[in-house]
């Protein structure tokens, strides 16, 4: 039985009816002579190098097929009617762009500290990709995982296990950065602030890794992770905290940090925070049970979420919709309940469960939770992860489709104060391809918002660049006005004006 008191088949009813409302959205919306306000959704995917789960598809892989992998997914996540891709660029203290703290990440190269040859940066050609299609790039960090179980390649002569040994722990068949040590949390300071003020990204996004998840040693008892010098320096230093209210406090300090130290460095840069998905025990709603991150890997996200050390969180809720102790709207609400500062909140959605096993998911289970995320109040999702999307397992890629049918743009960044931009100055070509719509070369914005009115419908678009055609038709309506404005970066939008009308 799910804990609201539904039973399985209720449950199931009731998400295939929000999977059908999600699908609803392709029925423009009935007005007047004003169209409503654009539509405002996150909508993400998250791109994993480790372990080359999604770019590139394998270490050592060509230049030129690398930068054509990641055209592909781009285009993809555009005609998807995607908004922002979070790509994974330090998934060990490696780097999968031009770092001068760390070295070349092996599942770049092949061969940790080799640079690609021909040489190109990847996360500037990620970002000009993106950017071109009107994209988000989040730069995604691991902040403390210094060597992943998959690596293969020697560790090179720069990487922080060589030349700060002190701070790096075996801890299973991986390598670790001590959370205890400071010189671990300036490291990962340091590198991500690096990247803020280098490259044009929109956003910095952590993960669910700060102490490292239990390993299980010969007994069946979690191994303890080695931190005990750390612990005895801050002991001898007066310290009176608990060991794990002190683990905890190191990640407390390293989060608070680094949203200071982002916003300060660049304030249009958003923070996004990507916690285990379910709560710490003592808050649980009733029937909410599994994994404490609170107590086993020292992540206390709702303290996180209620000082605002971020500006979005991305609980992992990759758990069905009628989990008996994880189910998916309870869970949300939940987090919904621990913001008291209003910061979004963004599910991250469990795609990759659909594959080609016998226990795989459906793709119905995922659209009906992009359903239950809109009615919930939230305002995105992100899916785990592209490969997904990217191989169309069993149609995800269809029913999509129809759930985003209606394009948006990002949730406006509301802690910025500034004016909007300038209305877009544009003209307008009616041909038998269309209306064509061009942005004057001075005034070509981040993204131009235009919605067309068939008879007494408008239908909204999204161009990059403020440059695309609208269909001068749709059904048997032909078009009778555009309405259009630009947004910038921030999310911020123009007034509208008034582009064309019949």
């Amino acid at each position: 039985m799910v804990r609201d008191g539904l039973s399985r088949r209720a449950a199931l009813a009731r998400l295939a009816a929000l999977a059908a409302a999600a699908s609803g959205c392709t029925t423009p919306v009935r007005v007047d002579s004003t169209p409503p306000e654009a539509p405002r959704e996150f909508r993400g995917a998250w791109i994993a190098a480790v372990s080359n789960i999604d770019w590139p598809s394998r270490p050592g892989l060509a230049v030129e097929a690398q930068q054509e992998e990641a055209r592909n997914l781009v285009r993809l996540a555009r005609s998807l009617g995607l908004n922002a891709l979070i790509l994974q660029v330090r998934p060990a203290a490696d780097a999968l762009y031009a770092s001068p703290f760390e070295p070349w990440s092996e599942y770049l190269t092949g061969e940790q500290g080799r640079a690609p040859l021909p040489f190109y940066d990847p996360l500037a050609f990620w970002i000009e990709e993106a950017h071109r299609a009107g994209l988000e790039l989040h730069a995604w960090f691991n902040p403390y995982r210094a060597r992943h179980s998959s690596a293969k390649s020697a560790l090179d002569a720069r990487h922080i296990a060589k030349t700060h040994p002190q701070v790096v722990k075996a801890y299973g068949d991986s390598l670790w950065m001590d959370p205890g040590e400071p010189a671990a949390a300036d490291r990962a300071l340091a590198v991500i602030l690096d990247v803020v003020r280098r490259y044009d990204v929109d956003g910095v996004h952590i993960d669910d890794y700060f102490y490292p998840y239990p390993v299980k040693g010969p007994d069946g008892q979690d191994l303890a992770f080695p931190d005990d010098d750390s612990w005895r320096r801050y002991a001898a230093s007066g310290g009176r905290l608990a060991r794990a209210d002190w683990r905890r406090a190191n990640v407390d300090a390293f989060l608070e940090r680094l949203y200071r130290e982002v916003r300060n460095a660049n304030d249009r840069v958003r923070v996004g925070v990507s916690p285990f998905g379910v709560g710490r025990p003592d808050r649980r709603p009733p029937g909410i049970a599994g994994f404490s991150q609170f107590d086993a890997i020292y992540a206390d996200a709702e303290r996180w979420l209620e000082n605002g050390w971020m500006d979005y969180l991305a609980p992992q809720l990759y758990w069905k919709s009628d989990s008996p102790e994880q189910p998916f709207a309870p869970l949300l609400a939940y987090w919904r309940t621990q913001n008291p500062l209003g910061r979004d909140i963004w599910p991250g959605l469990f795609t990759s469960r659909i594959d080609a096993s016998e226990n795989s998911w459906t793709p119905e289970e995922i659209v009906g939770q992009v359903a239950l995320a809109r009615a919930g109040g939230a305002s995105g999702h992100i899916h785990f992860s592209i490969a997904a999307l990217a191989q169309n397992r069993r149609g995800i890629v269809d029913r999509l489709r129809v759930a985003y049918a209606t394009p948006a743009l990002v949730p406006q960044a509301r802690w910025i104060q500034r004016e909007p931009p300038p209305a877009p100055s544009m003209s307008v070509a009616i041909d038998s391809g269309g209306a064509r719509i061009a942005s004057a070369p001075a005034g070509v914005p981040w993204l131009l918002a235009a919605w067309a009115r068939y008879g007494d419908a408008w239908r909204f678009f999204v161009f990059p660049r403020g440059d695309g055609r609208i269909p001068v038709t749709e059904g048997a309506r032909a078009l009778e006005a555009i309405v259009a404005s630009s947004v910038d970066r921030h999310g911020f939008e123009s007034r509208r004006v008034r582009a064309w009308e019949k």
